[in-house]
């Protein structure tokens, strides 16, 4: 069964030159869940000085509203990351590595082989902690700084992460270069490796509907998306949003896959985001309708 992952309120909103403050935030995530989202991103236990949209985590957390059924995940970098999570009540810590030497330093301040240690000390001490793991691998298409990406990196660094027993493994097309064959083509690749496999792609090129419909069609057992299409990152220039989570499901419900959201109170979500931040935003849907 697919499973939709809201990433808006850390992965969307961390590239935001308007930082929310923490209640809002938290508001944010409240009304995710309330359309039925049942897998959210609501924090990420960063730097504040790195990101400042993202500080304050842990005030978001109190405010969030428990649901049954739903997952809050936040995300950590670092050991230091982790523990600020486990101290929360946060029931899922994601963790991504990146498949570049470049955008690891950039990203992470720390080389792959290091992010991969970190990523194995966090997984056995989230195991004993009774939290679930999610893993991504970023630039996992294509790298600002190096380029091209071979997808024998990825399934060398995926063998390696499988070990760690996580929930999935997510493929992140971070800068929006890849094309439906290519992502097709990686996740059965990784798929094959015995392991859930998830599919989190921008749409800085206009492809990341199609490839979010490919990895569905290669087996992808989950798909990241961000209310509104807010997101990037801020350490790769000139990436843009994610895809919005609101024309993933409008696509999804129209292709017969049921997702369990109220699609019309999510359109609302992004509109109602669209005044906070006081701009537009990357999404079709929330402007025009559903029909």
């Amino acid at each position: 069964m697919l499973e939709l992952r809201e990433v808006g309120p850390r992965d969307g909103l961390q590239n935001e030159e308007r930082a929310l403050p923490p209640e809002t935030r938290a508001e944010l995530v409240r009304r995710l869940a309330s359309v039925g989202l049942r897998r959210i991103e609501a924090a990420s236990f960063v730097s504040p000085e790195r990101v400042p949209q993202m500080a304050e985590a842990e005030e978001v957390v109190a405010g969030l509203e428990r649901r049954e059924g739903v997952i809050h995940a936040g995300l950590a970098l670092n050991e230091r990351g982790y523990e600020r999570l486990r101290d929360t009540d946060l029931g899922e810590v994601s963790f991504a590595v990146a498949a570049t030497e470049t955008f690891s330093q950039r990203n992470a301040g720390a080389s792959v082989d290091a992010a991969l240690g970190d990523a194995e000390r966090i997984a056995g001490r989230a195991r004993r902690d009774g939290i679930r793991v999610s893993l991504t691998v970023s630039v996992a298409f294509g790298c600002p700084f190096e380029g091209a990406v071979d997808p024998d990196r990825i399934v060398e660094i995926a063998e390696r992460l499988l070990g760690l027993e996580p929930v999935e493994i997510v493929l992140a097309d971070t800068i929006g270069v890849a094309t439906p064959t290519e992502v097709r083509r990686l996740l059965e690749r990784v798929k094959g490796l015995g392991v859930p496999v998830g599919g989190h792609f921008h749409n800085t090129r206009n492809t990341g509907y199609a490839n979010a419909y490919a990895a569905l069609e290669a087996g992808a057992a989950l798909l990241d998306a961000s209310v509104g299409g807010l997101g990037g990152c801020p350490f790769a220039p000139r990436a843009t949003g994610n895809i919005a989570t609101e024309d993933l499901v409008y696509l999804l419900e129209g292709e017969g896959v049921e997702t369990g959201i109220d699609l019309d109170a999510l359109i609302a979500i992004s509109r109602w985001l669209e005044e906070l931040l006081g701009k537009e935003l990357e999404g079709y849907l929330y402007r025009v309708g559903v029909s």
